[in-house]
């Protein structure tokens, strides 16, 4: 009983922290106002940094206030600094979610969960279950709202807890969130198109540590491939040793209106399938005529080799999700007619509104801090710090520290764009400063660890309350410190071996993507 008292206390405690900290939409125009002003206190500033020749470089800090300055700003709010941020950001991560938005709207994604979570054998449950909740995350909704309360069917039609299931489930579908084998995800377009731009803005090689260039969506690909197995075999061991053991002595219910029939695949549905297979072959040939026609990698004048289809291969994955999706939904009869399709891109964009709020503000923010040259001055601040500490020399230790940083921040802050639109800015180009093997691959790979594997700790999580309700069908007087203590085990195992996972490519000199 005290235990449970003093987790729901800190749990109440972390939630009021929580719902204090503003949206960061309102962080980001506090901060462009804050920073605004303060360039009129700070401007003339100078200081010297060392460039990468080994020669110092002067900077001195524009006063934002000045007329030329603030015409600037005007002049740039709309294109330069938003639509156009970062070679066009914004556009890249709206393509992404149009193609992801047909094949969501037209049932495929769910259908497929659906199709596999039913079919599976009894000892391959948990790991199956975690496998499936970690490659739930390109389906946004349907790993919590579908693959969730579908496993605590399951669990229940063997006979035991069902809260088994679902905590399997959740630790995929959460924990696992930023793992997966499918390539150039709408997470990895987002955390790496912003990489880049963070990096760009503050003069930072957008490069891994041996010179050759990233490529913003696949840039951690090796690394999440990898992770996708690592995480559903610890799933389904920490389920075995911890989660079952506890749960199997608990009770629970079975509501009488609940069957495992509301989750079968209907005839529609097949046919669906079967379509968006011939879909997926008609969508893989047509990328591989591009590979080996108008996208063939070819030597440019300078020499250097360019690789169109690499380069493009964002939109090429957003052109595959549009064909299989519209596929299934015309053979299951969710779609009727091209307007159908048209209407799940629009539906797809009208979840997009606050991002492009979000966008705005921070990108000018961004821009306002590039241009004045404050942010080099806070990154000369922060890597001197370090410097003090004595941390150049020990790079494992930055990785652990930041990630460390960013997994408290989560327990406060939910939301994985918000987040790294707020931390991204900041590290990137400070553990940089501080120590040149800190890349930008390597700094975003390390937030992906921590904001992913205590997502299921904290009440912050947008799907927590979700989940939480979910549970009590079974179990109606579950708290929510009941629900953090079962997937504590989750949350600590991944953390401690995602991290160790990621230091041992660091150290073993492994490239995390191409």
């Amino acid at each position: 009983m005290a235990n449970h008292q003093a987790t729901d206390a800190t749990l109440s405690l972390v939630e009021k922290i929580g719902k204090k900290i503003p949206d960061p939409i309102v962080i980001f125009m506090s901060l462009l106002t804050f920073c605004f002003l303060l360039t009129a206190v700070v401007g003339g500033l100078t200081f010297d940094t060392q460039n990468p020749g080994g020669g110092v470089t002067t900077h001195v800090i524009k006063n934002m206030t000045e007329a030329e300055n603030v015409r600037w700003l005007f002049d740039n709010a709309l294109l330069q600094n938003w639509l156009a941020f970062g070679n066009g950001v914004l556009g890249v991560i709206l393509i992404v979610m149009l193609g992801v938005g047909v094949a969501e709207h037209s049932g495929l994604l769910t259908a497929v969960i659906k199709k596999l979570g039913t079919r599976l054998p009894d000892k391959l449950l948990a790991p199956a279950l975690v496998f499936l909740g970690i490659m739930s995350s390109i389906a946004t909704d349907a790993g919590y709202l579908v693959l969730v309360p579908l496993a605590g069917l399951l669990y229940a039609g063997l006979g035991k807890n069902p809260l088994i299931g679902m905590a399997a489930a959740f630790a995929g579908v959460s924990a696992g969130f930023s793992a997966n084998l499918i390539p150039a995800t709408p997470i990895d377009v987002i955390l790496g198109m912003n990489a880049q731009v963070f990096a760009e803005s503050q003069g930072v090689p957008f490069e891994r540590a041996n010179g050759t260039a990233l490529t913003p969506a696949t840039m951690h690909y090796y690394f999440i491939f990898a992770s996708t197995f690592l995480l559903a075999a610890l799933g389904a061991w920490v389920t075995a040793k911890f989660v079952a053991p506890k749960l199997e002595k608990m009770d629970y219910v079975v509501p009488e209106d609940m069957h495992l029939e509301d989750f079968n695949i209907s005839d529609d549905e097949k046919r669906g399938l079967k379509a968006s297979l011939w879909g997926l072959i008609g969508a893989l040939g047509i990328i591989v005529a591009l590979g080996m026609g108008p996208l063939a990698e070819f030597t440019d004048e300078t020499g250097r080799t360019v690789s169109p289809l690499l380069n493009n291969v964002i939109l090429l994955i957003a052109m595959v999700f549009i064909i299989i999706g519209a596929a299934f939904g015309f053979a299951s009869k969710k779609f009727t007619k091209l307007m159908d399709v048209i209407n799940a891109m629009v539906g797809q964009m009208n979840t997009m509104g606050y991002i492009l709020v979000l966008t705005f503000f921070c990108y000018n923010f961004l821009g306002l801090l590039s241009y004045s040259g404050l942010g080099t001055y806070v990154t000369f601040v922060g890597a001197t710090f370090l410097q003090s500490l004595g941390l150049q020399e020990f790079p494992i230790l930055l990785i652990i520290g930041f990630v460390f940083t960013t997994a408290v921040i989560n327990l406060f802050v939910g939301g994985l764009t918000s987040k790294w639109m707020l931390l991204g800015p900041i590290f990137i180009p400070m553990l940089y400063a501080v120590n040149p093997n800190m890349t930008p691959d390597l700094v975003t790979a390390a937030y992906r660890v921590a904001d992913s594997s205590t997502n299921i700790i904290t009440p912050m999580m947008s799907y927590a309350g979700v989940i939480l309700a979910f549970m009590r069908k079974y179990k109606p007087d579950l708290s929510f410190g009941d629900m953090i203590l079962m997937m504590l085990p989750y949350s600590v195992v991944f953390l401690i071996a995602w991290t160790t996972m990621l230091i041992g490519f660091f150290a073993f000199g492994i490239p995390l993507g191409f």
